[in-house]
């Protein structure tokens, strides 16, 4: 007889699935144009901004969770130690990467930002080949190849080790391993997660304001986007969530690529960061890499409707 506190979150897809790959889409591509939005708010300072956009996730979640499937499985988790746990981790990973991001991009680095993600995928792919087992054939094993050089070019272009890139592919890969693994639904997950940081959250906030009072907070433009900070955190993230338990991790990783690929458009075109050709020749072996990968998933799907 199983036990009462054991989750029972919604069972993985054996195969890629329609309904995951566009979770995934929708997720990779909102987070191409975040930067935009913490652009905006470079006047209130990267910690404040991931301690509100903690908080205000915790409100929008848990809304979404009062008006849809309720609390069932919060309660689940928060009485699972071990689940619990395991959510806290993926959560402190999360908070972790979110300073980084926004501490990247308000200090001008949004190309770096852009090349770290640019690798994350190569890193979930190395997760599912050698913690889950999923195999590749020749063509994608050509095309993670291709990617691999693009990396191994841009990380020589940029003549240092690049940190905050790094810093963001291995920790958001860390957080997608343990996110597909654990027995939990996106929404439910995320709750949790944020329910975990948001003590920390909280100590942030407090001493912001006995520091500077109202300060940004005084200001309505500010504050509106402070508040938008939770639905564009959380939407995204459980669309995450939802994809990456329907589809491969490889899959997950070279779907990826739309996220970096439309930073580093804004990079150049809107926040007018230069690019040399060394640079640009690797993007476009990274592009060329997610067109191999894309062109052999659709061949594979229509032989297999065939």
């Amino acid at each position: 007889m199983s036990s009462p506190n054991r989750v029972r979150g919604p069972q993985p897809a054996k195969a890629n699935d329609n309904s995951g790959v566009l979770a995934a889409v929708g997720a990779y591509s909102t987070w191409g144009v975040l930067p935009v939005l913490f652009h905006f708010l470079e006047p209130a300072g990267s910690v404040l901004v991931v301690a509100e956009r903690a908080l205000w996730s915790v409100l929008f979640v848990g809304l979404l969770l009062a008006f849809t499937t309720g609390f069932g499985e919060v309660k689940a988790v928060l009485a699972n130690r071990r689940t619990l746990a395991v959510l806290a981790s993926s959560a402190l990973l999360l908070f972790g990467n979110w300073l980084i991001y926004v501490w990247a991009v308000e200090s001008g680095q949004v190309l770096e930002v852009s090349f770290g993600y640019f690798i994350n995928p190569i890193v979930n792919v190395a997760i599912g080949i050698a913690l889950l087992g999923e195999k590749q054939n020749r063509v994608q094993y050509s095309a993670i190849a291709v990617a691999c050089l693009a990396i191994a070019i841009q990380w020589v272009a940029l003549g240092k080790v690049p940190l905050v890139a790094l810093s963001l592919a291995l920790s958001f890969a860390a957080y997608g391993y343990i996110r597909k693994t654990a027995q939990v639904g996106s929404t439910s997950g995320l709750f949790v997660e944020t329910i975990v940081v948001s003590p920390i959250a909280m100590v942030l906030v407090g001493l912001y304001f006995a520091a500077n009072g109202a300060g940004v907070h005084a200001d309505p433009k500010l504050m509106t986007l402070l508040v938008l900070t939770g639905p564009a955190t959380a939407l995204p993230l459980i669309m995450f969530a939802y994809g990456i338990r329907r589809l491969r991790m490889t899959t997950i990783g070279m779907l990826q690529y739309l996220s970096p690929s439309i930073t580093f458009v804004l990079a150049i075109t809107y926040f007018g960061e230069s690019i040399d050709p060394v640079r640009f020749a690797s993007f476009a072996l990274i592009w060329l890499a997610l067109a191999i990968y894309s062109w052999d998933g659709l061949r594979r799907y229509r032989r297999s409707k065939a």
